[in-house]
């Protein structure tokens, strides 16, 4: 059974591509861990990076581990544009920021992800009301969602959550609605807060927010 608060409107939020600029980030230090000029890394990227020709180093898992706990990722990335200032206006709404990400996927570094996250929420002033790390976004509940995963975007609309892409190289085939900007997000999230305080928000069937 999906947790919802019946007396706030809820944004699920994604990190990595979507509030922090996680493939900015990600670029600069696999140019060090590779030792090549980071303008030989191309900023048109699929999920997992592999137009980088990370196989041969020890593939993704082992950059994802070594920007972590060498190069304190999650409190060292830029915020996207925009992001901290549009998540404020948002909050100073009475939209309730439910932040969820899947920062935990790799072992024996939790304590390490989770304090960097922390820290840098605080240090950008992002406001939020919970933060969750887990997989299945889904299980937490939020009336609208905004995602850049494919998996996780396609995930969430099979679950029939209402989610919005935010554009980057890697989901430019997904169907929308999408943002491509934050004043995208602001926009599509205010009416879903609209038709949700009259009562028309169709959480499980809205068209075009299914695959």
């Amino acid at each position: 059974m999906r947790f919802m608060d019946e007396t706030s409107f809820i944004l699920g939020v994604d990190l990595d591509g979507v509030v922090g600029d996680f493939y900015g980030a990600m670029r600069q230090i696999a140019a060090d861990w590779l030792n090549r000029p980071v303008e030989s890394l191309c900023e048109e990227v699929g999920y997992g990076l592999e137009e980088w020709g990370l196989a041969e180093y020890g593939g993704y898992e082992r950059l994802h581990r070594f920007a972590v706990t060498q190069r304190n990722l999650f409190s060292a990335m830029k915020p996207i544009k925009d992001a901290p200032a549009v998540l404020r206006k948002l909050s100073a709404r009475g939209i309730r920021i439910r932040i969820i990400t899947h920062r935990l996927f790799l072992k024996h570094f939790h304590k390490t992800s989770i304090t960097q996250t922390v820290d840098w929420l605080d240090s950008w002033d992002v406001p939020y009301w919970d933060l969750c790390f887990m997989a299945d976004k889904g299980a937490v509940g939020a009336h609208v969602y905004i995602d850049d995963a494919p998996a996780n975007v396609t995930r969430l609309r099979d679950q029939g959550c209402r989610t919005i892409v935010f554009t980057n190289s890697t989901n430019r085939d997904l169907p929308g609605p999408r943002a491509d900007n934050w004043q995208d997000a602001e926009r599509l999230v205010m009416e879903a807060k609209e038709e949700w305080t009259t009562g028309t928000l169709d959480l499980f069937g809205a068209a075009g927010y299914r695959t």
